[in-house]
């Protein structure tokens, strides 16, 4: 039977949450959107506290086509063995809107009259300052480094973007991510909040071409994200809860749940895990031997805890640094860090940086001998004539030195000069 243009003009799509599943909304057709908030509301078996609110509604010319194609753009997003139901934050949510508004078939957005509860976003710009006009020296700012134990630091979207965009897409492909320190969920109303890495992954898991995702996070006397033991596994044929918690499970990163899916299932590990458990973080993931993308204060290349790790080529530095990071308020502080891994690096742009010369053409401000005669330059400046061990800061290890023919030969090395102790260092030699 030939519809009629009525029949054919009624034709929407409709994004829906119940209140109780922040996680979750669903996307969903009808040809009448206030019959259909009103049935979902009166369902048999709901809680009369689980209120379902349009999200999102729009007019489309056709809705089964919009449907399909949706379900096709966001296949890992979609909950498994579940035709409508998808997983939710704010920013996915924008993704979904964005798809449906760009879809040939829509036509006008719809507004249903019904009480919602919006979310205002204020972006502010605000511009680096220099360490000079901060008061500090780059000394004292990796001093007060060592010293971080606030491990309520929330990377930002741009700095893991920046990052993980240097590698090749087939560093991804195939492969398990497991993000161990990281929330997927964001829900603007409990102040819940979405991990960078986590977010990451899921607008870019198609073009990587991953496998699967999996996110998990601690809870215990710091909740970084305020919701309790939660985990969820993303694949390109939906996503799932973790539903196996043993009653003690922590979320933690050490936690034998997710040893076990460390050792069972991920080949990346991608997260910035809390500062002040950055020893024991390190020994777990090398000693996994899988493949990690990590963040991790910026003088660990000469922290005698980690300095064997960088003498062994077990891990090197990412390609950059971390200046800035949010605070669980989403304020702007500061705090020195920097992407390590053990992914191999090719041509490293900050190669660029290694002033590599012979002694006599380094200038004299950045060369001296200490008490112990043992040479001492700055600046990335590297002698290339020197066959006797020297001793460096983190600098010119972050910036690749021991890729360029230099090892390191003593842990830690502490300068003494006129008898003032100097700031930790490393001695290396050519080799």
């Amino acid at each position: 039977m030939t519809k009629t243009i009525s029949e054919r003009e009624n034709q929407y799509i409709y994004i829906v949450q119940a209140s109780l599943e922040p996680s979750k909304c669903k996307i969903g057709k009808t040809n009448d959107l206030e019959r259909r908030l009103a049935e979902y509301n009166s369902m048999t078996g709901k809680s009369k506290d689980n209120v379902y609110t349009y999200l999102y509604t729009c007019q489309v010319k056709s809705m089964a086509r919009v449907e399909i194609d949706i379900r096709d753009k966001y296949g890992h997003l979609r909950e498994e063995k579940s035709k409508e139901i998808y997983f939710y934050n704010p920013v996915l949510f924008a993704g979904y809107v964005d798809f449906i508004k760009s879809h040939k078939s829509f036509v006008k957005e719809i507004f249903i009259k019904q009480e919602l509860k919006k979310q205002i976003i204020q972006v502010i710009k605000k511009i680096t300052p220099t360490l000079e006009e901060r008061g500090v020296t780059f000394k004292e700012l990796l001093q007060k480094a060592q010293k971080v134990d606030n491990d309520e630091f929330y990377t930002r979207y741009e700095d893991v973007e920046k990052e993980l965009t240097m590698y090749s897409k087939s560093v991804w492909k195939n492969k398990v991510v497991f993000c161990n320190c990281d929330d997927a969920v964001d829900d603007a109303f409990d102040k819940r909040r979405t991990s960078a890495f986590a977010l990451y992954f899921l607008k870019n898991f198609n073009v990587l071409g991953l496998k699967k995702l999996i996110c998990t996070h601690y809870v215990g006397k710091v909740d970084l994200f305020n919701q309790g033991p939660k985990g969820y596994v993303f694949t390109k044929d939906g996503f799932r809860a973790i539903k196996e918690y043993p009653s003690n499970y922590t979320g933690s990163f050490d936690d034998p749940l997710s040893l076990k899916i460390l050792k069972e299932e991920a080949d990346i590990v991608c997260t910035n895990p809390p500062f002040s458990r950055a020893i024991d973080y390190w020994k777990m993931i090398i000693e996994s031997d899988k493949k990690f993308l990590i963040i991790s204060n910026i003088t660990n290349p000469i922290t005698l805890a980690f300095v064997p790790y960088f003498r062994e080529g077990k891990v090197w530095a990412g390609y950059n640094e971390v200046d800035w990071f949010l605070t669980p308020k989403r304020e702007l502080t500061r705090a020195a860090g920097h992407w390590y891994t053990n992914i191999p690096i090719k041509n490293r742009p900050k190669f660029s940086r290694l002033k590599i010369l012979p002694l006599k053409e380094i200038p004299v401000k950045y060369k001296k001998f200490d008490d112990s005669k043992m040479l001492l330059v700055d600046h990335c400046y590297i002698p290339s004539d020197y066959k006797k061990p020297f001793a460096v800061s983190a600098r010119p290890i972050l910036n690749g030195l021991l890729e360029k023919g230099y090892k390191i030969v003593e842990n830690q090395y502490f300068p003494y000069v006129s008898g003032k102790q100097g700031f930790r260092r490393v001695l290396v030699k050519k080799v």
